[in-house]
This record gives C-alpha cells, structure tokens and sequence, in this order.
C-alpha cells in the first residue's frame, strides 16, 4: 500500500478541479493545468478531495499510484502559488541579459548562449550586479526545473575555481589544483 497515494489530494476553495474519465483538470488563480493518470488507475473527486487508487493489484500499478496523487496535488499547489527556482552565475565576465523574449547568457565561449524562453515560464533577473542571479518562475514544477537544468547545463559549475551555474545554494565541493 501506498502511503502517499491513499492520501486524497485536498482541493482549496479557490480552486475548481474537474474529473472527466482519466483527466484531471486544475483551475486556479494563476492559470490551468492538467494531468492524464494512466490507465492502472482509478481517479474520483469527492467531498475531502481527489483520490487516486489502484484499479489491479500490479507492481505497475502500485509504483504509479504515489506518482499520479504527487502529479496531482504539484497541479493544485502550482495553480494557487506557482513554482519558483534561482540559478547562481559565478565566473569573471559571466553574465545574463534578457534579448527581447531570450535569455542571453555570456559564459566564457567564443559566443553568446541565447535561450529561448519556454510558454509559461518568466525569468527575472537580479542579484548584487543585477545580472548575477536568474530566478525562473512558473505554475508547471515539471517545466521549471527542466529550465533551470537546462540553463545549467551550458556551463556547470566546475570544481577547481567553482565557475559556471548552479543552483541557488548548491554546495560544490572544491578540489586543489596542482602542486609543484
């Protein structure tokens, strides 16, 4: 048994859920999303929620049980406070700037990195140069942590002078150089 999946995914008041076959529907005060649980599974919205069960006894089943009710409740937490993730960019001349609708990152190569900004995802600027931390925001978790690992992945932080992105508060373990 599951213990995260018998837990019915509690629907705030201003939040209006629908259940139609396997789709579930989230609609809040920062947009709408939606979610398709697989077919194992058995979705229905009640009075304390939406509850997610198993329709066979599989090992299928059970492994996506916990997934689908997390899947759900990240929908009704994104649609009421949204997701948010900071990137810290260290390095001398490291740098972002918005481009029109494009991030453009400066990250020591012979060019440019533009990145082109997803639907639904707004990435704000700021830190102590103003151009030194990127906060990537979004009501998808999904979709913003694909960003974020995106972002960090065209210059990951490297361990001898600790240059490149991380993520905001990322602990990266330093190694010494060479010794003559």
């Amino acid at each position: 048994m599951s213990r995260i999946g018998k837990k019915p995914v509690p629907v705030p008041a201003n939040v209006q859920a629908t259940v139609s076959g396997q789709e579930v529907k989230v609609k809040g005060p920062k947009g709408e999303l939606k979610f398709v649980v697989p077919e194992l599974l058995k979705v229905e919205s009640g009075a304390d929620g939406i509850s997610v069960a198993p329709r066979e006894e599989s090992q299928m089943a059970r492994a996506m049980w916990g997934m689908s009710r997390t899947q759900i409740d990240n929908l009704v937490k994104g649609v009421v406070t949204g997701y948010n993730q900071a990137l810290e960019i260290h390095g001398v001349g490291f740098r972002a700037a918005m481009k029109g609708k494009d991030l453009q990152m400066y990250l020591g190569f012979s060019h440019d990195v533009i990145y082109p900004i997803p639907e639904g995802i707004t990435i704000q600027l700021d830190g102590p140069k103003k151009d030194s931390i990127v906060r990537i925001s979004g009501i998808d978790k999904q979709k913003v942590g694909q960003v974020a690992a995106e972002l960090r992945a065209f210059r990951k932080p490297e361990p001898y002078q600790g240059k490149g992105v991380r993520y905001e508060g990322e602990f990266i373990l330093r190694k010494e150089g060479k010794k003559k």
